[in-house]
């Protein structure tokens, strides 16, 4: 690998969520912001949505690490689930021990049980759940029902759902009405800009300890182009960059460089790279009208 290579300690472009590498953009700031401030207010539900690989998975992990210890949180990453299941892995997150022969309406009553006791404990309980695009309705209505129980004071537990934008579509049905009204705070997810884009990944390089490595303005403006400001896709192009500059023996990426990495990837467009000499023509077409411009105001 290159790590030897780049003077690092770790990979600073994995897909795994570490929170670590955490880069606080502004539509990330902004999405953390609204969390907190809603479980802070005792709202019953709120929602995060964004593109695939637009970072919810990492504000996931930020938020229930901000949260700890003075809430309990319980964490389902994967929701594609029946409502017993649902209720089954909710139940386990909260140290309930569970027969699996037990009935939905008995579960139910121990799970809210187990709330009270909690909150006697706690400022509250927050369930966080992932993938939230994949709830079934049944499910979405036993999270209905959940927001139900209460004190005076408070809700019993505090829902946030993480999901991608095909949630949004699936709560304006006219059946699921009532718990999309009980959605009191949303946020989604905005794709990098370029100048966010060239702050993400220099972070990441620093964060990884690695020596300096210089990025041409081409790369980062392609790797805006065919990242479509999406962390996700930008770390897939900036590790296998990486990898072509490694081949190399150097310490650059160029474009050509992202150029590659792009055309080797199938979730990307590369409309770019199948039209190289447009792009060329184009570029080179701004560039001396800018310099023409440049020149006539001297």
């Amino acid at each position: 690998m290159y790590l030897y290579h780049y003077s690092m300690h770790q990979l600073p472009f994995g897909l795994t969520p570490d929170t670590h590498f955490f880069h606080p953009s502004q539509t990330h700031i902004e999405a953390l912001n609204v969390l907190n401030f809603a479980i802070s207010s005792g709202e019953a539900i709120v929602k995060i949505t964004g593109d695939v690989g637009s970072g919810k998975t990492m504000l996931c992990r930020m938020l229930l690490n901000q949260l700890e210890p003075e809430y309990f949180v319980a964490y389902i990453p994967y929701s594609k689930l029946s409502p017993i299941e649902m209720l089954h892995s909710l139940a386990i997150e909260l140290g309930i021990k569970i027969r699996h022969s037990v009935t939905q309406d008995r579960l139910s009553q121990r799970i809210q049980n187990r709330l009270i006791s909690l909150n006697k404990k706690y400022q509250s309980v927050v369930l966080l759940i992932d993938e939230a695009q994949l709830i079934d309705d049944a499910c979405l209505e036993i999270i209905r029902l959940f927001t139900n129980i209460e004190t005076e004071q408070k809700k019993l537990i505090q829902i946030v759902l993480f999901g991608q934008e095909e949630l949004d579509i699936k709560l304006q049905q006219r059946h699921l009405r009532q718990i999309n009204q009980r959605i009191a705070f949303s946020y989604h997810l905005s794709p990098l800009s370029l100048g966010e884009i060239s702050n993400y990944v220099h972070a990441r390089l620093s964060k990884s300890q690695s020596c300096t490595i210089v990025i041409s303005i081409f790369a980062h403006l392609l790797l805006r182009l065919y990242s479509k400001g999406v962390p996700r896709l930008i770390n897939i192009l900036c590790h296998k960059s990486l990898l072509l500059s490694f081949g190399k023996n150097r310490r650059k990426i160029t474009a050509r460089d992202i150029l590659l990495a792009a055309k080797d990837t199938e979730s990307v467009n590369t409309f770019v790279q199948d039209h190289l000499s447009l792009f060329v023509i184009f570029w080179a077409i701004f560039v001396s009208g800018s310099a023409m411009a440049v020149w006539g105001s001297l």
